[in-house]
């Protein structure tokens, strides 16, 4: 707590790291659940993040944060009146009721430092309370232990999940890329807190970063850690490194660093559009990582049980064939799943109303529709749950 006093009271001092602005919208709803984070709909209360981690997207022109990010932050004081605005309208609510509603993420961490000055995260939380949502929280900061109390306030009514981001578990590599956030073993720890009060709790294991934290002895050590602190699921990814102001300030901090590494960073990275590194490359390093989770029997997407009562069918169904596509492809293999998820989330009528005509849909063939019938008749498929954990 020390950490966060001294921070509390350099932002008092320093107005200027933070500006306070007017928004218009908060909520981003979906026009389909995804299926990494389960989440119907998402929401920033900060824009920019003072977590300042070296490899952040956020901090890519795209997303069009001003100031210096890893230092200002815009504040949306008036998030309450409008999430309250936006809340009255029943076909929204009833949305958010059917996936999890995202806290967290994107171009601002709900528990960066800023969050003990203004408090717009447990005044969200407690505005919620109530309102029977399912609420993802995914962070980088303990702070989010002095919410406990409102979280499991929620939990009693709506289902929730708490899960932190970690490039690694090592202390001291993430003193150096995380240097805004507590250092992994007190994230660990935090995570094992929530599990024990019964609260879901998961780790993204992403991005990992090329040749210092996507080795194999490094991932195991975190994939160990994971294990042993019994985590819900382990969720993991790859470095994008966009070209522009993301790019250029991870290459001066990777030359700071390691500064051996660049030729392989020219080699990996080679000016694409999203800021994806070559193929060849995720292959190497899902492969690796789909080894050691099936070793250590750790789910690598979050499991249906924290889902399957809350979606709706065809959602539950489209989850699924997703994940499904995405457990064969990173053993290697091809898969047709994704394609059939597609067609199935274009479709409005509820594919139990269909049981007879499945296969008319595009990329459902005898052996997809034998799984969807299982998922419509049991919330779930036991070949599903094979793959996640081996």
């Amino acid at each position: 707590m020390e950490t966060f006093k001294t921070i509390y009271i350099a932002l008092t001092m320093n107005p200027m790291a933070s500006q306070e602005i007017n928004a218009k919208t908060l909520l981003r709803i979906y026009k389909q659940v995804d299926p990494w984070f389960l989440s119907r709909a998402a929401m920033n209360l900060y824009r920019g993040c003072q977590h300042n981690c070296a490899y952040c997207d956020g901090r890519s022109e795209k997303y069009q944060a001003k100031g210096e990010f890893g230092e200002d932050v815009a504040v949306k004081t008036n998030a309450i009146d409008i999430l309250q605005k936006e809340l009255k309208k029943p076909l929204i609510l009833k949305r958010l009721q059917q996936g999890y509603l995202m806290v967290g993420g994107g171009v601002g961490d709900s528990y960066q430092p800023v969050e003990e000055v203004y408090q717009l995260t447990r005044k969200t939380l407690e505005f919620l309370k109530d309102k029977n949502i399912p609420l993802h929280l995914l962070t980088k900061s303990t702070l989010i232990h002095r919410d406990l109390d409102i979280i499991k306030e929620i939990q009693d009514q709506a289902p929730v999940i708490v899960s932190m981001s970690f490039s690694s578990t090592d202390d001291t590599i993430s003193s150096y890329f995380e240097p805004g956030v507590p250092p992994p073993s007190e994230r660990l720890q935090l995570l094992h807190d929530f599990k024990k009060a019964g609260i879901p709790s998961g780790i993204f294991l992403l991005p990992v970063i090329p040749f210092i934290t996507d080795t194999k002895e490094i991932m195991e050590q975190s994939i160990r850690h994971a294990k042993s602190i019994g985590v819900d699921f382990l969720l993991f990814g790859g470095l994008t490194l966009k070209e522009g102001r993301q790019k250029e300030y991870f290459i001066r901090s990777l030359l700071d660093y390691r500064p051996d590494l660049a030729v392989e960073y020219e080699h990996i990275y080679q000016k694409d559009q999203w800021g994806n590194a070559i193929s060849s490359y995720y292959k190497s390093i899902n492969e690796t990582f789909d080894l050691l989770a099936s070793a250590y029997k750790i789910p690598k997407r979050i499991p249906p049980h924290l889902f399957s009562d809350i979606l709706s069918e065809n959602d539950r169904i489209y989850v699924i064939l997703e994940h499904l596509d995405y457990l064969l492809k990173l053993k290697g293999k091809r898969s047709s799943y994704g394609f059939a998820a597609y067609a199935i989330s274009k479709r409005d009528m509820p594919l139990s109303e269909m049981k007879q005509s499945l296969q008319t849909i595009p990329g459902i063939g005898p052996v997809t529709e034998k799984i969807v019938q299982e998922i419509i008749n049991t919330k779930t498929s036991t070949y599903y749950e094979k793959l996640l954990f081996s």
